[in-house]
């Protein structure tokens, strides 16, 4: 008798583990990795054993700025809108003691720092607080800082910041130290 013999069709897959392998190696070394940026602080040296590192800073001299749950930015107890940040930090800053104030937006602070050098910006926050409005309150301090470096560069040197040489910016950061004070309240 005679057996009938059914005659699959199969297929190699012999080398389907390599094809895979060469694609995975290729999209691995064409792909862009993008890596994420933080925030550029320089952090506060440690304070050595045995001293204490604590200064007193007059009430004059820290702007508090606070950013609460609803997302809503205060200025000393006053709401501000995010695009008025910049100019009250740079007049808070800049005012060398006057009393008198441009772009106080309502905020009666009586007093506003003494200088430059001993301005400090409190910046708080709410912890259940969004990271892209951190970040555009973070951006608005920091132009405001960038803002009055340049003008003194121009003011002083007659150059604008990208011309200046080291000694020159080391001068500019020391007239405009950028002293920035960040907590997250609970």
């Amino acid at each position: 008798m005679r057996k009938n013999r059914i005659h699959r069709v199969s297929v190699n897959t012999g080398s389907m583990a390599d094809i895979a392998f060469l694609l995975l190696i290729f999209f691995l070394v064409t792909t862009t990795i993008s890596t994420d940026k933080g925030i550029l602080r320089k952090l506060p040296a440690p304070c050595p054993d045995g001293q204490t590192c604590e200064t007193e800073i007059r009430e004059r001299n820290i702007l508090r700025v606070y950013i609460n749950h609803k997302e809503e930015i205060m200025i000393e107890d006053n709401l501000v809108a995010i695009n008025d940040i910049k100019d009250i930090i740079k007049d808070f800053i800049d005012n060398n003691g006057d009393k008198s104030c441009t772009y106080c937006n309502g905020i009666s602070k009586a007093d506003y720092s003494d200088n430059p050098k001993k301005a400090v910006v409190s910046l708080q926050h709410a912890s259940e607080l969004r990271y892209e409005i951190f970040i555009n309150v973070q951006d608005e301090i920091t132009k405001a800082y960038y803002e009055l470096r340049e003008d003194y560069a121009n003011k002083v040197f007659n150059k604008a910041p990208s011309e200046l040489t080291k000694e020159e910016m080391k001068q500019i950061k020391a007239a405009y130290p950028f002293i920035l004070s960040e907590a997250k309240t609970r």
